[in-house]
C-alpha cells in the first residue's frame, strides 16, 4: 500500500501549511516545564526522599478564565494573563502515602499539596508494571508451583499484571493480581508467540507497597468455584496470529491511497507541544495527556463554536465470571493505566493511510522525568462513500458529492486488548467519535469438556469470559455560547380523532431536562437528545440551533446495583448523564478508579439535582458493546465498531455541504464506468388554452 507522510520533519506542502504560534493556556506541558514541576515537588521534602510520580501533567486554566481567552483571540483583542500550572499526583516510593499537589510554574511555587485518604490509590505505570511481572516471576514460592504444574524445559512464563479491584474483602492495600501464561513450548525461539493461547491456573497476588508477593491463587477450571493445588497440564496445541503462520491469500489486488496534491488540513504549531487543525470550516485545538490521550479543545465550524472540549473521559470492562479471582475483574483502562501512557507510535501505510501528520507527545516516567511519545495521534482524511446525491428520473442528471471526512486518530494497547478511538469530521457539520475494539480476548484454563455459560471455550484448554465495554465519551458543549440546554425529543403517535382518523399521524414532541439527571435512550419512541442554545434562533424556522446526539443501544451495566462493579462504575447505568459544570470534574468514574468504592465520579455529581437550563453544562454519552465471547474473536479479534454522531439541528440555514464540489471521474480516477441510467417518465407542459399535454420524456 501507498501512503505520504507528512510531519514537521517533513515537506510541509503536503499538508497545505505548517504554521507557528506561541505557546497557548491549553497546550500540553513541555518537557522543561515537567522537570520545573517535579522540582518543584522535590523541594518540600529532604534530598534523600524518593519519589514514585504517577502523572505530571497539564492542570488546565479555570472556566471562567480561559472562555475570555478564547473569546479575546478570536476577535483579535488583547489577550488576559494565565498562570501556567501543573497538576502532580505521587508516591513517596515503597509507601501507601499518596499525594496530589498543583503546582504554578509561572510562579515557580507550589499552590496545593495534599496526602489522600484510604482506598485512594494511584494508576499503574509501565515501570511499575515490569517490575511487578518481574518480582512475581522470580519470587521462589511463585517458581515451586509453576514446577508442579510439569511444564516443558525451557518454558518462557508470561505474566499480565492487573490491577485488583475491589469485592471489600481485605483490599485496602494497593495490588496486583497477576495471571500466568506460557508461551508456546514448541517453538521457544519466537518471543512474539501467542501466550494467551497457554493459560496458567497460577495466580499470584503482589503487594504493591511492600513489592511482595503476599499471597497465590489457585484457579478454578471447572464448571463450579472449586479450585485445586496445581499438578501436570497437558500441553495442547498453540494459536498464532501473526501472519508467518498463516497461509496467506494470493488474490487480493493493491489498493493505493494517494493524494497528489497533499492533504486539505492546515496545522498551526502553538509553542512546543500544542496544535490547531483547520479543515473544511472546521478548527480545533489539539492536546494530549497521560489519562485521556487525545483532548479536543475550542471546537468550532466556519467560526461558530460547538464544544469547548472533548475526551474520552472513562470506560470499564466488567468480567462475566462471579468466581475468585476472577469476581473482581473490572478494568477501568484510562484511570488504571491511561490512554496516553499506552497509546501506540503508530506506522505509516498501516495504521493510517494517505497524506499523514503525525502528533508526538511529551508524557512523564516514574521518576518525573519528560517521557517523549512519538507519533500517538495520526491526522488524515479518508473518503466515506456519498456524502449526498439526488438523480432527477426525467432527465437523468445526477448530483452527487462524495463524503470527505477528517480522521484524528490514536490507538492504545492495554495488555491484551486494542482500542482505535478517532475523533471524525465532515463536510456537512457533523461530529463522530468512533472507537473500534481488537486485539486478543483475555484468556484463563478450562479443563477438558468443561463447558460454562460466562464464557466461551475458544481454543483447547482456554476459556474467554464475556464481558462488556462500556466507554463515556465527555462533552462540554458550547453551541453557539456556553448557555446551553439538554432536551429529548420523541416521536409518538397521534390518537385517533376527526382530524387522524386513519390512525396514521404522528408528532414529534420535545421535553426539557431541567435538572442534572442519569438519562437514557428510549430506542422504540426515537427518543434523541439534543443540545440547544434557546437565545439563538434559527432564522428560516425560528428552533433554537441545536446539536443532536446519536448514540447506539447497547446493554447498561449488568451487575447488580449493590455490586462493586456497579458502585465503580458510575457512569454504567445510563446513556447519558447531565451535569452542571464544575472545574476539575472531568472523569467520569471518579479522579482515581484503581481499587475504587465509588462515590466520586458522575453519578454523585448528577445526585447534586443542580439545575442545567441554559447555564453551562456537560454530558457524559455512554456507549458501548456486550461482548459475549465466541471462537471467531481467537486467537485475534476482528475490529468491533461502534460511533457516536453528533449532528447539527435547525444550526444551519440548509445542508452546509452544498458547496463540496461535485464527484467528478477525472478527479477520481475510477477504472471502471457504467452505462448512463435513465428511467421513462411523462412531462406536463401547460399549452397557450392553460390545458396540460403530457409527452413521454424517452
Amino acid at each position: 500500500m501507498e501512503t505520504n507522510q507528512v510531519s514537521s520533519t517533513f515537506t510541509t506542502s503536503q499538508v497545505g501549511a505548517v504554521k507557528r504560534t506561541a505557546s497557548h493556556p491549553l497546550s500540553p506541558l513541555t518537557a522543561s516545564e515537567i522537570i520545573q514541576a517535579r522540582d518543584l515537588i522535590h523541594g518540600l521534602y529532604p534530598s534523600a526522599t524518593n519519589f514514585h510520580f504517577k502523572a505530571i501533567t497539564l492542570e488546565e486554566p479555570e472556566k471562567a478564565q480561559l472562555v475570555p481567552y478564547l473569546e479575546a483571540e478570536h476577535n483579535g483583542r488583547a489577550l488576559p494573563s494565565i498562570d501556567r500550572k501543573a497538576f502532580v499526583c505521587y508516591y513517596i516510593r515503597n509507601t501507601d502515602k499518596f499525594h496530589e499537589a498543583v503546582v504554578s510554574l509561572s510562579r515557580r511555587r507550589v499552590e496545593s499539596n495534599i496526602r489522600l485518604g484510604g482506598n485512594i490509590h494511584g494508576a499503574a505505570d509501565a515501570e511499575e508494571i515490569i517490575l511487578v511481572e518481574k518480582i512475581a516471576l522470580e519470587d521462589e514460592r511463585v517458581k515451586r508451583e509453576i514446577a508442579r504444574l510439569g511444564l516443558p524445559e525451557g518454558s518462557a512464563i508470561v505474566s499480565d499484571p492487573w490491577t485488583y479491584g475491589s469485592d471489600g474483602i481485605q483490599d485496602d492495600r494497593r495490588m496486583f493480581q497477576l495471571y500466568l501464561y506460557m508461551r508456546d513450548p514448541g517453538n521457544l525461539s519466537d518471543v512474539h508467540s501467542n501466550h494467551y493461547a497457554f493459560p496458567l491456573p497460577v495466580s499470584p497476588v503482589i503487594d504493591a507497597v511492600d513489592l511482595k508477593v503476599s499471597r497465590i491463587d489457585y484457579l478454578p477450571t471447572g464448571p463450579d468455584h472449586f479450585s485445586k493445588e496445581p499438578e501436570p497440564v497437558e500441553i495442547l496445541a498453540p494459536s498464532e496470529y501473526a501472519p508467518e503462520y498463516q497461509t496467506l491469500r494470493t488474490d487480493l489486488k493493491p489498493l493505493n491511497v494517494v493524494q497528489p496534491e497533499g492533504a486539505s488540513f492546515q496545522i498551526t504549531k502553538a509553542g512546543e507541544t500544542g496544535e490547531i487543525v483547520e479543515w473544511q470550516k472546521w478548527s480545533f485545538r489539539a492536546g494530549f495527556n497521560q489519562r485521556e490521550g487525545p483532548v479536543l479543545y475550542d471546537v468550532r465550524y466556519d467560526g461558530r463554536s460547538l464544544f469547548y472540549r472533548l475526551s474520552m473521559s472513562d470506560m470499564n470492562i466488567p468480567y462475566a465470571d462471579p468466581r475468585k479471582p476472577f469476581n473482581r475483574k473490572a478494568a477501568f483502562d484510562l484511570g488504571d493505566a491511561g490512554a496516553g501512557m499506552t497509546a501506540n507510535n503508530l506506522k505509516l501505510g498501516c495504521d493510517c493511510l494517505g497524506s499523514i501528520y503525525y502528533l508526538s507527545a511529551i508524557l512523564s516516567n516514574d521518576c518525573g522525568e519528560p517521557l517523549p511519545m512519538e507519533n500517538v495521534v495520526c491526522i488524515h482524511e479518508q473518503d466515506a462513500g456519498i456524502g449526498w446525491k439526488h438523480t432527477n428520473y426525467r432527465t437523468g442528471r445526477a448530483a452527487v458529492v462524495r463524503n470527505r471526512e477528517l480522521v484524528v486518530q490514536s490507538i492504545m494497547t492495554i495488555a491484551n486488548y486494542e482500542y482505535i478511538t478517532a475523533f471524525i469530521f465532515n463536510q456537512a457539520g457533523e461530529m463522530n467519535y468512533e472507537v473500534r475494539a481488537t486485539g486478543i480476548l483475555s484468556t484463563q484454563p478450562i479443563d477438558p469438556g468443561v463447558s460454562v455459560p460466562w464464557g466461551t471455550v475458544v481454543h483447547p484448554g482456554v476459556l474467554a469470559s464475556h464481558h462488556q465495554h462500556i466507554f463515556s465519551l465527555r462533552v462540554d458543549p458550547a453551541i453557539d455560547g456556553h448557555e446551553n440546554r439538554l432536551v429529548y425529543e420523541e416521536a409518538n403517535p397521534m390518537p385517533r380523532s376527526d382530524f387522524n382518523p386513519n390512525g396514521t399521524g404522528y408528532t414529534i414532541d420535545e421535553t426539557l431536562v431541567p435538572t442534572s439527571a442519569g438519562l437514557d435512550i428510549d430506542y422504540n419512541a426515537n427518543r434523541t437528545f439534543k443540545i440547544q442554545n434557546a437565545s439563538v434562533r434559527n432564522p428560516i424556522n425560528g428552533k433554537p440551533v441545536a446539536y443532536k446526539i446519536s448514540a447506539p443501544p447497547f446493554q447498561k451495566i449488568i451487575a447488580d446495583s449493590d455490586s462493586f462493579h456497579f458502585k465503580r462504575a458510575e457512569f454504567a447505568d445510563h446513556n447519558i448523564y447531565a451535569v452542571r459544570y464544575h472545574d476539575g470534574e472531568l472523569y467520569a468514574g471518579g479522579k482515581y478508579t484503581n481499587q475504587s468504592r465509588g462515590g466520586a465520579g458522575v453519578r454523585a455529581w448528577a445526585d447534586r439535582k443542580e439545575d442545567i437550563v441554559d447555564t453551562d453544562l456537560v454530558l457524559f454519552v455512554q456507549f458501548g458493546l456486550q461482548h459475549s465471547t465466541r471462537i471467531e474473536d481467537f486467537p485475534i479479534m476482528p475490529c468491533e465498531i461502534i460511533r457516536v454522531s453528533f449532528k447539527p439541528t435547525n444550526f444551519f440555514e440548509k445542508n452546509p455541504s452544498l458547496d463540496v464540489p461535485p464527484s467528478r471521474q477525472e478527479i477520481n480516477r475510477s477504472t471502471l464506468l457504467s452505462e448512463q441510467h435513465k428511467q421513462p417518465s411523462v412531462e406536463g407542459k401547460i399549452a397557450g388554452d392553460g390545458q396540460v399535454c403530457c409527452a413521454s420524456k424517452l
